[in-house]
């Protein structure tokens, strides 16, 4: 009897052992930006706040991969960026900052280390951009409700703000 009984439990902690160190380990620093349409749907990207440093803005031509993840976003209804739809459904966004203008880029890629890759675009769409009377310290995003069916993404690193809009369908 003791024989079974000890095997139960070694065969138990042999089980549950790997199950417990596969699960993946939420970042904890990570930080949210939602907007929700009037019929209550909402949109989501969820990123990694870095520090942005006194910098006018981002690396110029280098898409931004925040700590190392690309930025997550959730749309719960179709919506358009720059006259694309995008389905509702779960996608990796990228921002390309450039002098005079950013991109914001919605990609079907969904694994967030995954290296940047163009062939996976979505959505492609430019981004006004403006100067912060003071400088972000780090990587914010911001969205605004602008009317039943719009919301705007702010993107704001060093002393640069990027901003784009996404209608609902």
């Amino acid at each position: 009897m003791r024989a079974v009984l000890f095997c139960t439990i070694v065969l138990s902690v042999l089980i549950l052992v790997p199950c417990t160190a596969a699960q993946t380990v939420v970042d904890q620093s990570s930080e949210t930006a939602t907007c929700t349409f009037d019929d209550g749907k909402q949109i989501t990207a969820r990123y990694n706040p870095v520090p942005a440093g006194k910098n006018d803005g981002p690396p110029v031509g280098k898409v931004l991969v925040p700590g190392g993840s690309a930025i997550t976003f959730f749309t719960e209804s179709d919506i358009t960026l720059g006259g694309t739809t995008i389905p509702l459904g779960g996608y990796t966004m990228y921002i390309l900052p450039n002098k005079k203008e950013w991109t914001m880029i919605v990609s079907k890629n969904t694994e967030v280390v995954a290296k940047y890759d163009d062939k996976m675009d979505l959505a492609r769409a430019p981004m006004e951009t403006g100067q912060l009377s003071t400088p972000a310290e780090r990587l914010g995003l911001y969205f605004g409700h602008l009317g039943p069916k719009r919301c705007e993404i702010n993107v704001d690193f060093g002393k640069t703000r990027g901003w784009v809009e996404f209608k609902q369908k």
